[in-house]
């Protein structure tokens, strides 16, 4: 696929998605939607983790507004089931980690949209904001799923209250994200951190996430079960024998995905 509103690079491992949208701080347009459902899609074929950023001084400032003549030619009800529910899935479902690497404001939708991601790392001057009360909604975009889970039910009701600027710091302290790293640093720590889970047990991430994600609907007994039904398929890895090997000999492992 050909992407209008994309720049898609892969090396060694890590491929890179970058909204590509500056003029309008890369708000979310339904060709952007597509394009990201696709890229998280089928990047699984070509790396073995992606990371997602933004062109120009801004992560997303969420849904372009103008992508309509006028408000009242948005059918959101709609726009949010076809166009952002299987982008966000894409995301969420992803099998090879994922990152989000927040350069800059990251507002609304385009919050929403780094919440997906499996880790988040900003720099030190992002900030997030769920800016949906500003023009009369609610958050959408998974924002009522991931921040509670994320952050509290108190913070997550103030944030979407007041719609206040939340620095990378503070989101750092509250456990909306991994980490805020220095303007300077960033590029730097993001790949980084890339390379590391490129250079990991692919599989035993897959299910690390599902393992993680499900604990939330069982109980101590459901989630012993399937602790145990995936570490089963984790010790059937090739990856685990190299793992175990390279334990016993004192070396680095040599992780395949496999």
């Amino acid at each position: 696929m050909q992407y209008e509103t994309l720049i898609y690079a892969v090396e060694n491992d890590v491929a890179t998605v970058t909204m590509n949208r500056p003029d309008i701080m890369n708000g979310l347009n339904a060709q952007m939607r597509l394009e990201l459902t696709h890229a998280f899609q089928h990047t699984q074929e070509h790396a073995r983790v992606i990371v997602l950023t933004g062109a120009g001084r801004a992560f997303c400032s969420g849904q372009d507004l103008g992508d309509r003549k006028s408000a009242a030619d948005l059918d959101v009800e709609r726009t949010l089931l076809e166009e952002y529910e299987p982008m966000l899935k894409a995301i969420y479902d992803c099998p090879i980690p994922t990152i989000a690497a927040v350069n800059g404001a990251a507002a609304g939708a385009g919050c929403n949209l780094a919440l997906a991601a499996d880790i988040v790392i900003a720099t030190e001057s992002a900030v997030f904001i769920q800016a949906f009360s500003r023009i009369g909604l609610i958050p959408d975009a998974g924002g009522t799923y991931w921040l509670p889970r994320q952050v509290g039910f108190a913070r997550a009701m103030g944030a979407v209250l007041f719609a206040e600027p939340v620095s990378a710091r503070q989101a750092q302290d509250w456990g909306m994200i991994w980490e805020a790293v220095e303007d300077e640093q960033f590029h730097e720590r993001v790949l980084s951190r890339a390379k590391h889970l490129a250079a990991g047990p692919t599989i035993a991430y897959r299910l690390a996430k599902e393992a993680l994600r499900q604990s939330y609907s069982h109980d101590l007994e459901r989630q012993l079960e399937l602790e145990a039904q995936l570490q089963g398929e984790a010790g059937r890895t090739r990856d685990f024998q190299e793992g175990v090997l390279a334990f016993l000999e004192k070396r680095t492992a040599r992780f395949e995905g496999r």
